[in-house]
């Protein structure tokens, strides 16, 4: 997966998380390790964008959720990636 963006939105799609929190669940679910940098661009380009927003905390790590533009574009990305892999899917069938 080359958009780590997806893979913050899906970990962020059952509940808050913190940044640690976010780059365990995704480990853990998808088997890719982000690193901090990796991270925190792709939450500040999904802040940017309104997909994410940070909520207030009094603890030092901070805590993002995800919004419904950000619910909304994680479904249709998702759709996207379906309609890849039953394609290819069926291509493999047909080789």
């Amino acid at each position: 997966m080359s958009d780590p963006t997806i893979l913050v939105l899906s970990s962020l799609a059952d509940g808050e998380k913190h940044g640690y929190a976010i780059m365990a669940d995704v480990e853990a679910f998808a088997g890719v390790r982000l690193g901090p940098g990796t991270l925190y661009g792709a939450i500040t380009r999904l802040e940017e964008r309104g997909l994410i927003r940070p909520r207030q905390s009094d603890d030092r790590r901070q805590p993002y959720r995800i919004t419904a533009a950000g619910r909304q574009y994680l479904r249709d990305e998702l759709a996207s990636l379906d309609q890849v892999v039953r394609t290819g899917q069926r291509r493999l069938r047909e080789a």
